[in-house]
């Protein structure tokens, strides 16, 4: 008998499923699927395991949840658990969990605990041996994570001082109870914006986390409050929206979502009618050349984020590619974040465009030297406001990629600027963004940030 632990992430949206079960009773469960669920299903088939229960510990704002498509995908041979605290309501069909419910595996069993404050019906799964009492790890969820708690402030201004007080309960009276060998395992890493400062590592114990969490440590419900609620990042505007899908129930698809591939005319015929151009191509081949109006997202795992926060869900997505063999990775990390409905893609991409005599715009690619030396050139920093916080380029102005749209009636429009962020991936997106809406003169770094610290040039700090 092997029990079997497998934690699975999914890059760019942060996200860590599990399937866990014991491959000599043959049955396994899958806890926070995405939805391109294979991984699973080839998961289960090699430690030769059937897939019999799959759960959620929440109702998931940052990714959609792959746990109906996987369902489905099983034919019926599996069902679908989610939790019945804290008022929750469901759209699909779904067998209902409450605090103390277990479950067995062959070896491994896990045991429900109830742990609101990320949200109101948050269910974290302790994990046992057998029949011991003693758990070994827990599957936190968004309430509990590495170097840091989940955040409670999703669902609006009139439910977070109540979450708050509910999630400090949960950390203070579940995980700081638990003895310090016991392991927890997130839902999400470091990149996730679920919660603030989310350490990098992929796992911890409760007595790490006991002795170097911040939020763990506070000890005073008030003095908790103004620190979980004070330190939250930006929201992602897809949030509210994969919260309400989710909640509904996604789409089935049964497989990748369905994209056809187009010739230039026809995809010069969609452009020229105000489509929505994705342009999946690294920053130095966009910056040469790219279909007028095209909003660039490098195909880094990064892509299912930026795509949520940017793109228009209503509007289907024109996509193209460095190479058109990339399609399926591409169609993942967009499904991720909820997008499914694509008009197509230019076959050959824009070697095609180019040989067919179509425009094309540019946007030039300067490096860190020639931004110190240039002038009347104003440097755009769209990073995080705390990456700002912590030094810039002199003379910089700053707007947040993710609200970078909201503000560009603040931005003057015959000023020439050259984007940068961290590495340059985000400085693209912003000068596209900056492209495509009338600013003439736009310039992007590469390297950006880390280049500049990289040669040693001097640094900024805010006022």
């Amino acid at each position: 008998m092997t029990l079997r632990f497998e934690q699975i992430l999914a890059d760019g949206v942060a996200e860590c499923s599990y399937l866990l079960g014991d491959d000599a009773a043959h049955v396994c469960a899958v806890v926070d699927p995405r939805p391109d669920v294979e991984v699973y299903l080839e998961t289960a088939r090699r430690f030769g395991m059937a897939i019999t229960h799959v759960f959620e510990t929440h109702i998931h704002a940052d990714f959609l949840s792959g746990a109906r498509e996987l369902v489905e995908r099983l034919g019926g041979e599996a069902k679908l658990y989610v939790s019945e605290e804290g008022g929750a309501e469901y759209g699909f069909d779904h067998e209902t969990v409450r605090d103390g419910d277990e479950f067995a595996f062959g070896g491994i069993r896990m045991k429900a605990r109830f742990t609101p404050g990320h949200t109101p019906e948050h269910m974290s799964y302790f994990l046992y041996d057998g029949g011991t009492e003693t758990p070994w790890g827990v599957l936190s969820g968004d309430a509990f994570f590495v170097d840091s708690v989940g955040r409670p402030d999703l669902l609006g201004e009139d439910q977070a001082e109540e979450l708050a007080e509910q999630l400090f309960h949960t950390v203070r009276d579940v995980f700081m109870a638990l003895s310090d060998d016991v392991i927890i395992y997130p839902c999400h890493g470091a990149g996730s914006a679920c919660g603030p400062d989310i350490g990098d590592r992929m796992s911890s114990t409760i007595g790490y986390e006991r002795r170097f969490n911040d939020y763990a440590r506070i000890e005073d419900l008030d003095a908790f409050k103004e620190v979980i609620l004070g330190d939250a990042p930006p929201v992602p505007t897809h949030y509210p929206r994969m919260k309400k899908v989710n909640s509904q129930g996604p789409e089935v698809l049964g497989n990748l979502p369905r994209i056809v591939p187009m010739a230039v005319e026809r995809f010069a015929a969609a452009t020229e009618g105000g489509a929505q151009v994705l342009d999946v191509r690294d920053m130095m081949d966009f910056g040469a050349g790219h279909v007028p109006g095209s909003l660039n997202i490098g195909a880094r795992p990064e892509l299912s984020v930026w795509a949520g926060w940017l793109l228009d869900p209503e509007k289907p997505i024109y996509l193209v590619l460095h190479d058109d063999t990339d399609l399926p990775g591409v169609l993942r990390l967009l499904w991720r974040t909820g997008f499914t409905s694509f008009g197509g893609y230019l076959a050959g991409g824009m070697s095609a465009w180019r040989e067919a005599g179509r425009k094309f715009a540019q946007i030039p690619q300067i490096s860190v030297h020639e931004l110190k030396e240039a002038e009347g050139l104003t440097p755009l920093d769209v990073r995080k406001p705390d990456e700002w916080q912590g030094g810039h380029v002199p003379g910089a102005t700053h707007a947040f990629l993710g609200e970078l749209r909201g503000k560009l009636s603040d931005l003057d429009r015959s000023t020439p600027y050259a984007t940068y962020c961290a590495s340059g991936f985000r400085a693209s997106i912003a000068a596209s963004i900056l492209k495509k809406n009338g600013f003439a003169q736009v310039r992007n770094v590469p390297g950006s940030w880390k280049a500049w610290q990289a040669v040693g040039y001097a640094a900024e700090q805010p006022k």
